[in-house]
């Protein structure tokens, strides 16, 4: 029922949750894609368990997500979930109503949360993606629609109408630094194949979830249900203890770094050679909504310190970085001192810049 739902849809939408990831289930999820010439997205927390070089790909969707997630999800017939419990939360793109909605995981009580259901299927990611490769192909045969390359191109324009909209910020000279500039030059210069990184909660989960294209399973530690400011840091030295021969980064925000940044002294005396970025803008964005008296009375959005001379003293190499045409630079050198086990912090100076890409309908 479910092959027959996917095969007869007009606009099918793969919607991949973490679960494709604890199942290591990725190559079966790719050739389902292809077979179905299928767009295929993620939720943050199952962000690089679809490769997003793939042409098929429409990167992530959580509270932010591309434009090519919102326009697909927004124009699909049929949605369908593999390895996602479906909760509206900060972590998972909304499914437009009016949706016909499949549901698969493991666990039954995620069923049924958010959405009415069409069909459901429970079960492990990894062996629910390979009956259905098998049924797929009983219908379409061994290649599917591998030849339809009208998909693609759909994925293509959009995404290049999506970063043309974004570049001037992406690209921007501008100082104080945008904080996409950071973003677009982590993307540039990271080693995907072996590399893992992580954001941390807030504004740097929001803005680095869909500009940094994640490839490899893994390769990006997506979180972001609840906001624990300065796990990220927690996150990147598991990641660093996990896999030593990759670079591992995380993405804070100077407030995060007022809840964990001694550890930066922890990755120091662990030889942990981990690289921070720290989007430094002087304030607490995105939080002062929700506490206007205290924001009005107290200026408690507002947020001093010298990170980048903290951390040198915890046992870091550190580089406090002001010009944009510096970030790049200063992620190579971090790169190479990392590797030798010391930890690297790079404290930039950014802008406040609360514009997201939101596109959901």
């Amino acid at each position: 029922r479910v092959a027959e739902l996917l095969v007869n849809a007009r606009r099918p939408v793969i919607y991949a949750g973490q679960g494709v990831l604890y199942a290591e289930a990725t190559p079966e999820l790719v050739e389902l894609a292809e077979l179905l010439n299928a767009p295929t997205m993620t939720t943050t927390l199952g962000k690089s368990g679809f490769p997003e070089n793939h042409s098929l790909a429409l990167g992530a969707g959580g509270n932010t997500g591309t434009r090519m997630v919102g326009d697909f999800l927004a124009n699909s017939d049929v949605v369908f979930g593999i390895g996602t419990s479906f909760q509206k939360t900060l972590a998972a793109a909304p499914v437009p109503t009016g949706k016909t909605v499949i549901q698969s995981t493991i666990d039954e009580k995620d069923l049924n949360g958010e959405y009415p259901l069409e069909e459901i299927i429970v079960g492990d990611a990894k062996l629910v993606l390979g009956q259905l490769i098998e049924e797929v192909k009983d219908r379409l045969g061994p290649e599917g629609r591998r030849g339809d390359q009208s998909v693609v191109e759909e994925i293509r324009r959009v995404r290049q109408e999506w970063l043309a909209e974004w570049m001037p910020r992406l690209s921007s000279n501008d100082a104080p630094i945008s904080p996409y500039r950071v973003v677009y030059e982590l993307n540039a210069r990271l080693d995907k194949a072996n590399s893992v990184v992580t954001h941390d909660s807030g504004n740097p989960r929001d803005q680095i979830v869909p500009f940094y294209a994640a490839t490899t399973p893994r390769g990006y530690i997506g979180w972001g249900n609840s906001t624990q400011l300065g796990s990220g840091l927690g996150y990147a030295m598991g990641a660093k203890i996990a896999f030593p021969e990759k670079t591992c980064v995380n993405l804070m925000g100077d407030v995060a770094v007022g809840m964990a940044g001694t550890d930066f002294e922890t990755a120091a005396r662990e030889n942990l050679g981990i690289i921070t970025v720290i989007v430094n803008n002087g304030a607490m964005g995105g939080y002062e909504k929700n506490i206007p008296i205290a924001t009005e009375r107290y200026g408690t959005k507002y947020v001093t310190g010298e990170y980048a001379r903290m951390a040198e003293a915890l046992g870091a190499y550190a580089e406090h970085v002001t010009d944009p045409a510096e970030v790049g630079p200063a992620i190579e050198r971090a790169k190479e001192i990392s590797a030798t086990g010391q930890p690297c912090v790079l404290e930039i100076i950014t802008r406040e810049e609360p514009v997201f890409s939101q596109y959901y309908r």
